[in-house]
């Protein structure tokens, strides 16, 4: 046993394990894990390899709980509102400045108003109006701006639900993966009770020493703690997922099923295509182009004059003189052309060019990414067959071996405990090996916009 302690320090409390299969495996009738194992005339039987079924009411809880966080979700609810903010902005903009109505009354011989109207052919009272007026182009080059600008928000808005939603289904493949396993230690915890009592027979029978019995003793208490740890992460997952839906977190716990493994039908290239087209971060940094596009045609514009256009009425002494009209038109000349307008449009091809960049990073980035998430999809496809036709039949066979010729004194402890270990790990490992493929698919539902699932991931 010391040996063993000094090679595989992370995995003494498996010790145990050991131990308790190779005294109840003739009796128990369901072992830990995806294991089980029937009484027999001398040898045990190990069950069959995990089958993965679909499980329609985990799809469906999963499905009520996206349904709820697009609903709920505060940061999907403000990135909403910004965005309905953001599609009031291009009418504003591209519409004409507010009229200016003026009053006007001279006086001769007085300042109070009014005093002297007919005293003097000077006096007179007048009423105009005056507006503004944009070179052509550049309201309509606004909005357009605007336009842009909201579809830019728009695009943050989608990432924001896209985020929000992986971010819980990660969140719930994650609770699914510690909940099984925490099933497979807590029912460890049921045979290491029985492994006590069998230690301390073996060791009053004089077959057993008394350093198992204490050993079986210091492996329950690891066990116990390995229980409280996986609790204490289960209650982070719980908080996380309620954070995410907007739940109080005094609120009834989450409830888990286990998840099939969800098929991929789609070849890297079409993940691709769609993630060209539907990507929320790569449409929001094509807007952005287009936006400064705009941003340059309408620094071009301002080297152009505004207008302005006023019409006023004026009246002196009714009864000797008639009233007088007036048309004005003004012109707003950009003359510091040097330091106001070809600095503005240095500054709006520099921003265009610097746009164009960020989209080619952000393009180069999200393809990456559903690089990166397809072939951890596929590989850990490969790797779950290779466990249930390879490594999970093997490893059991050679514990089954093991435990008959254990039961028979023709294995050491060690041998047996080897063996045993590995049918363990690779049980383990399988479960996260499925957890880490369920999230890698989520995340290409939030690249891609496409539903593997099911569950309405595009809307």
């Amino acid at each position: 046993m010391s040996a063993l302690h000094s090679e595989k320090p992370q995995s003494e409390f498996l010790v145990v394990r050991i131990l308790c299969f190779s005294v109840l495996l003739g009796f128990f009738g369901q072992t830990p894990g995806a294991f089980g194992q029937e009484q027999t005339s001398g040898s045990a039987q190990v069950a069959s390899l995990p089958q993965q079924q679909p499980h329609s009411e985990a799809v469906a809880l999963l499905q009520d709980l996206l349904t709820e966080a697009e609903q709920n979700n505060p940061q999907i609810q403000a990135a909403r509102q910004g965005w309905q903010a953001a599609k009031q902005v291009p009418s504003q903009v591209s519409t004409l400045p507010d009229p200016q109505f003026n009053l006007q009354q001279v006086n001769v011989g007085s300042p109070r108003p009014f005093a002297g109207y007919t005293n003097s052919d000077f006096a007179y009272i007048g009423l105009g109006v005056s507006q503004d007026f944009p070179y052509p182009g550049k309201l309509r080059l606004k909005g357009e701006i605007a336009k842009r600008d909201a579809d830019v928000v728009q695009q943050q808005y989608e990432a924001v639900r896209r985020s929000v939603l992986a971010g819980v289904k990660s969140a719930y493949f994650q609770l699914a993966y510690l909940s099984k396993t925490l099933g497979i230690l807590e029912s460890d915890g049921e045979l290491l009770e029985q492994v006590e009592k069998a230690a301390d027979a073996r060791y009053r029978s004089g077959m057993g020493n008394q350093h198992d019995l204490l050993q079986t003793q210091v492996e329950r208490t690891k066990l116990l703690r390995e229980i409280t740890m996986h609790h204490l992460d289960v209650a982070k997952v719980q908080a996380q997922i309620k954070q995410l839906l907007n739940r109080a977190q005094s609120s009834p716990d989450i409830e888990s099923f286990e998840l099939p493994e969800t098929p991929l039908p789609y070849a890297f290239e079409e993940l691709l295509s769609a993630t060209k087209a539907e990507n929320p971060e790569i449409s929001g940094a094509e807007k952005m182009v287009e936006r400064q596009k705009l941003q340059v045609d309408l620094a071009h514009k301002d080297f152009y004059p505004d207008f302005n256009v006023q019409y006023m009425w004026q009246r002196t002494d009714p009864t000797q003189s008639r009233a007088y009209y007036m048309l004005t038109v003004g012109v707003r000349v950009p003359i510091y052309r040097g330091r106001k307008q070809r600095p503005e449009l240095a500054q709006a091809e520099a921003e265009l060019n610097r746009s164009r960049s960020e989209s080619e990073v952000q393009a180069q980035q999200v393809a990456f990414e559903v690089r990166s998430e397809y072939e951890t999809a596929q590989k850990t496809a490969e790797l779950l067959k290779i466990y249930r036709d390879g490594l999970l039949p093997e490893a059991r066979a050679g514990f089954q071996a093991g435990i008959a010729a254990y039961q028979n004194n023709r294995q050491d402890f060690q041998a047996l405990l080897a063996s045993f270990l590995d049918v363990l790990h690779l049980d383990e490992e399988y479960w996260k090996s499925i957890a880490e493929r369920e999230t890698a698919v989520a995340r290409l539902e939030q690249l891609t916009g496409l539903s593997l699932r099911g569950e309405g991931a595009k809307r």
